[in-house]
């Protein structure tokens, strides 16, 4: 006799029947909080400080989710076989599936290369990836690769959507993946070869995305860095500043700790509050860059290829991290908000939103904004931060609360002649807000601060914690849903 739970809907709106029916064999159901769900396109009011357009909201998503395409090459015959499931086990579909179920509206297929792997994502990805969006259509699912990068560790390649999006990648991945020569070709695992291949990106009519992933995870010590550098985020930055625009800022594998491994793989030099070093040191190198006035921004992602309670070390897509790009629900926009830092990222559903702007002179910008200020006066800056925290439980079954909000300000002051640099050593924790500094407005609570006489270029940017480090601090085996954390990506001043 058929069991009534069966077609019980779960927070995604798929039944439970349909979900094992979709999702495959081996998959594991979590189920979300329907608070948590709805938090993906939650409204941030009516329309964003500094130039929101109508119809955006912040929307929730993950650009780094790995499918059975990563799979597993013999390599003992020519031309190597490819076989799904050697490193990741779920079909395409079930990824956005779980997506759904916890909360995001936007989500990137992005498997490993190798031996020839441009025809396996052409002639077998692909298609199960149209077939996942006509099942799935709730969930934005883009097209795109892991890249195995020349010289450096994996990145994004996110595509843009259109109809000959296949192609490109095929073409992209065929002349510039590391991995796809066989037998394996030195000259493609080349700095020169990652500038190549962002030039011809640059070049393309529709423009391609590109991020860096688990940036220190090969780091053997704090500033000692392993596959990517400063040096190589700067030069490949510089050849194509709309396509290269930012780095993990919290990587994936958070769920390492629940068996008994490091958050996020970082086996060398750990994370801190889940954050990639770059990003978690204040002064550090992703205030480096952003003070020499590049647009380079963060986001937060999965890595899933198994779900932690099924001998992985990850959660689903959504589950634990999320990166929220303020956007209608389009592919173009999406990739307009993050090409151009219209992005905050958070883990554990601490906040379901976020907002941050400067005003000065009657004049506004918001995250990823410019705000211009004339010299002729010296002028303060108000600074107002907005947050929404959730309103019911999380995907562990907890109500986080946000124990405190930091402000931190940074010095902008043009490209640096050292191309190794990791630190500004302007930027610096401007204030600090415990519960007593922010008030109610509705379902937000709003903080305001003043930053006086700015008379220099600068850029803003916040963090906020459910812990009481005033820093994060190096993981070690606490869980991960007692330490979470969230940060916008910057909103900068200029004095002309």
């Amino acid at each position: 006799m058929k069991d009534k739970k069966d077609d019980e809907s779960t927070a995604s709106g798929v039944s439970r029947r349909q979900l094992v029916k979709y999702a495959g064999v081996g998959a594991t159901f979590v189920a979300a909080s329907p608070l948590a769900a709805s938090s993906a396109a939650a409204d941030s009011g009516d329309g964003r400080p500094g130039g929101g357009s109508r119809g955006r909201v912040w929307r929730a998503g993950d650009h780094h989710v790995h499918s059975e395409y990563s799979g597993s090459f013999d390599t003992s015959v020519n031309p190597p076989r490819f076989q799904k499931g050697g490193d990741a086990v779920y079909p395409i579909v079930t990824n956005a599936i779980m997506a759904k179920n916890f909360g995001l509206t936007w989500a990137m297929c992005t498997d490993h290369g190798g031996p020839n792997h441009s025809k396996v994502n052409l002639e077998q990805a692909y298609p199960d990836l149209l077939r996942s969006r006509e099942l799935v259509p709730e969930v934005l699912q883009f097209w795109g690769m892991e890249l195995d990068a020349p010289a450096l560790d994996h990145h994004t390649l996110m595509i843009p959507h259109h109809r000959d999006e296949a192609q490109q990648l095929y073409e992209l991945e065929r002349r510039f993946a590391k991995q796809e020569a066989f037998p394996k070709d030195p000259g493609r695992d080349t700095e020169a070869k990652m500038i190549e291949f962002l030039k011809a990106a640059k070049t393309m009519r529709q423009k391609p995305l590109v991020i860096a992933h688990h940036a220190s995870r090969s780091a053997t010590g704090l500033g000692v860095y392993g596959q990517d550098t400063p040096r190589e985020f700067r030069n490949g930055n510089n050849a194509a500043p709309d396509i290269y625009v930012g780095f993990e800022g919290a990587p994936g594998h958070q769920a390492g700790p629940l068996v008994g491994e490091a958050r996020g793989s970082y086996g060398n030099y750990p994370t801190h509050g889940g954050f990639d070093q770059m990003t978690a040191r204040v002064g550090g190198l992703w205030d480096a860059l952003l003070g020499e006035g590049r647009r380079w921004w963060i986001t937060a992602t999965s890595d899933s290829h198994v779900h932690w309670t099924r001998g992985g070390s990850d959660f689903w897509p959504g589950e634990y991290s999320k990166t929220y790009v303020h956007a209608r629900q389009d592919y173009a926009d999406i990739m307009d908000g993050l090409r151009n830092g219209r992005i905050w990222v958070g883990t554990g559903d601490l906040i379901t939103t976020l907002d941050l702007t400067a005003t000065g002179q009657r004049r506004s910008a918001a995250m990823g904004e410019n705000l211009t200020l004339s010299r002729r006066n010296r002028t303060d800056v108000e600074i107002e931060i907005r947050f929404r925290p959730l309103a019911g439980k999380n995907a562990n079954g907890d109500r986080p609360e946000v124990n405190r909000v930091d402000l931190i300000v940074g010095g902008i002051t043009g490209p640096s002649s050292n191309l190794d640099s990791d630190t500004n050593p302007t930027t610096k924790v401007v204030a600090r807000f415990g519960r007593r500094d922010w008030r109610r407005d509705g379902h937000e609570y709003v903080i305001r601060h003043t930053l006086r006489n700015v008379e220099s270029d600068v850029y803003a940017r916040v963090r906020g914690t459910s812990t009481d480090e005033a820093e994060p601090l190096a993981d070690g085996q606490e869980s991960p849903w007692d330490d979470l954390w969230f940060y916008s990506n910057p909103v900068f001043v200029q004095v002309r």
